[in-house]
């Protein structure tokens, strides 16, 4: 309880970093977080394809979804000469990938809310200690090196996952089969976009905080002349 009351003792309101470029940004990358891992989380995806028999043409839809364990969800696949049908699978395992992403935006995530509330509610205690700028910057930092990491991870993941879920993979040993619509991913196209703007967001925030540790030098202020002095040769 004491420890309470002294945190909120120290707290002051102060919007005035927003207007700061490390505020500002701090927005942005909070914002572009919840975008990134909110475009691929819940995703749900279709892919159609036609079998053909000599009566009718019977549609198929095969669904998959976040975290994209393709094999976990199965599609029957009607026989033309049977009322039953051939139960299928996708195939491939992309969960690695797009649980990673999803992992580092979410935490991003918290980070900029918590660092937000150090801003504007405890700036002077921030900047008090050269400690408190010096962990944000190798935070930010890191986030940025893993925005990297799990951005690029996850765009080969999409590749993999576009390439396992078109429509004419399923009909390849299925001599009457005819390939349908292709799913539609524009928003896991939209994560993989969010998550480079993050990288760039983070990495360029690095230089705003870095100007807040004691490794930043101000340059010297210029020299002036004695009040009444003459200037040199």
């Amino acid at each position: 309880m004491d420890t309470v009351q002294k945190a909120m003792a120290g707290f002051s309101l102060d919007l005035g970093p927003l207007k700061e470029p490390l505020g500002f940004i701090r927005v942005l990358e909070w914002v572009f977080s919840i975008f990134a891992f909110a475009t691929i989380g819940g995703y749900t995806g279709t892919t159609h394809f036609t079998v053909s028999c000599p009566d009718k043409d019977q549609p198929v839809e095969a669904f998959f979804a976040y975290p994209f364990r393709l094999a976990m969800k199965s599609y029957c696949r009607p026989l033309c000469n049977s009322s039953s049908c051939t139960e299928t699978y996708l195939q491939g395992d992309f969960s690695s990938s797009a649980q990673f992403f999803v992992c580092v935006g979410v935490f991003a995530f918290l980070y900029c809310t918590a660092t937000l509330i150090v801003y504007l509610g405890y700036r002077t205690v921030y900047l008090q200690t050269s400690r408190g700028p010096v962990i944000d910057l190798l935070l930010t930092a890191a986030f940025a090196f893993l925005w990297l990491v799990s951005s690029s991870a996850w765009g080969k993941g999409l590749t993999d996952v576009k390439y396992a879920t078109d429509p004419n993979r399923p009909v390849e040993l299925c001599t009457s089969c005819k390939a349908g619509e292709f799913p539609s991913m524009g928003r896991l196209n939209a994560s993989v976009i969010f998550g480079f703007l993050n990288l760039i967001l983070w990495a360029g925030n690095c230089w705003f905080i870095y100007k807040d540790t004691p490794f930043h030098k101000d340059p010297a202020p210029p020299t002036t002349m004695e009040e009444g002095g003459a200037p040199g040769p």
